[in-house]
């Protein structure tokens, strides 16, 4: 008993820490006001962060488009493409570091940037066992809305889900409270600004893309607290816009039904915590066609960075099948950041010759098959592509 009661006392003191961290955080968010102009900078950086496993190969394509589409800026020099280096990793391990100090600082001088994905070490792997260096990036750059547009023609799907990014379950991924050895606690936290500001992100997007709804995604049915006052809050926000509808779904029913079209009826902008937004968003494209086919975007008012949302593809690479990726979705992010900074146009473009290349003439150049083609001749068929519309 005695040894209880010193662990719930050594318990309450870390949770106290927490509880601090966060009242200064909050303080935080409501100074954060800096917002970028793109159109007023002299010149644009745009970082680039290969990534682990594939994102090298992927990479290496996503380049070769944004220096087709950019060239005549980036030969005036109003764009620059700056190669950030330290974030693989081996050198992560070797500092022991997510994100290595010396390399974030490089980070910050960039406007955007363009991410491969990073391995996140688990049980049993060959690496310390280092937190997401994705969560480090988008908390330490304040990259609080991933925006992830999910399109499938032929079931009426035109969707584009705002998952709040730095909150929820994540925040705190790496700071549950061990009670002893029989009790561990995670945590799951909301604020009121964090919630308004990934709401205001989702209205002013329905508004300036003429769409009339804004379907909220939670399971406040059983998480009373975080997830109901998550809902206030965009309603809140919401009577902002009078003339967006505001509709509500449960997040397991969402997953289960989501291609069901009386129970997505009228979806077309989707706001979600930080959980349940990934595993919707993985489930949605997957139905799209795969995680290599969606991209995402991370915005913050000051920075913003752009990513492919699958993982590293080990198996891939283990059986030497790593040039056979399928580089779309990093061409895609590709394509968010240049409209992001812009140049909406090109992105247009872009997106022109992907459906051209993934589904008119979809037979014509396939990746990732054993008999396909790699990720180099994919591309080399997209910019022949591209040259065409242009």
């Amino acid at each position: 008993m005695e040894k209880n009661v010193e662990n719930v006392k050594v318990a309450q003191e870390k949770f106290g820490e927490l509880i601090q961290s966060e009242f200064e955080r909050i303080e935080r968010m409501k100074a954060d006001n800096e917002v970028t102009d793109f159109d007023k900078l002299e010149k644009i950086v745009i970082g680039v962060l290969p990534g682990d496993g594939i994102g090298p190969i992927i990479m290496k394509q996503a380049l070769r488009v944004l220096n087709d589409l950019l060239a005549p800026e980036i030969a005036s020099g109003r764009i620059e493409i700056r190669e950030i280096e330290g974030m693989t990793i081996e050198n992560r391990a070797a500092k022991l570091q997510s994100l290595p100090d010396d390399v974030f600082e490089e980070i910050k001088k960039c406007n955007v940037l363009i991410k491969g994905p990073m391995v996140t070490p688990r049980a049993g792997e060959p690496w310390p066992n280092l937190v997401s260096a994705n969560s480090l990036l988008r908390r330490g750059l304040e990259l609080f809305a991933a925006v992830r547009p999910i399109k499938i023609p032929e079931k009426n799907i035109d969707w584009t889900f705002f998952r709040e990014n730095i909150e929820g379950e994540y925040i705190w991924g790496n700071k549950g409270i061990q009670v002893n050895d029989d009790l561990a606690v995670d945590f799951k936290v909301q604020t009121k600004q964090g919630s308004e500001r990934i709401a205001r992100a989702a209205f002013e997007f329905a508004r300036k893309n003429g769409k009339k709804n804004v379907t909220i995604v939670t399971k406040a049915n059983i998480v009373k607290l975080a997830d109901g006052n998550f809902i206030k809050a965009v309603r809140k926000v919401g009577e902002e816009y009078p003339e967006i509808e505001i509709q509500e779904r449960l997040v397991d029913a969402m997953c289960a039904k989501m291609l069901d079209p009386e129970f997505n009826k009228g979806i077309e902008v989707v706001v979600l915590p930080n959980l349940y937004g990934d595993i919707v968003t993985d489930v949605a494209a997957e139905h799209q066609g795969g995680l290599g086919t969606a991209s995402s975007s991370n915005l913050g008012n000051k920075y913003a960075m752009f990513e492919a949302i699958h993982g590293t593809a080990p198996f891939l690479i283990n059986h030497g099948r790593g040039d056979y990726a399928d580089p779309c979705s990093l061409i895609r992010a590709a394509g968010m950041l240049m409209a992001h900074i812009g140049y909406a146009d090109r992105k247009e473009i872009l997106e022109k010759a992907l459906d051209i290349c993934t589904i008119t003439e979809r037979k014509k150049v396939v990746t990732t098959d054993v008999d396909g083609a790699s990720a180099a001749e994919f591309t080399d068929y997209l910019l022949e592509t591209i040259d065409k519309i242009k």
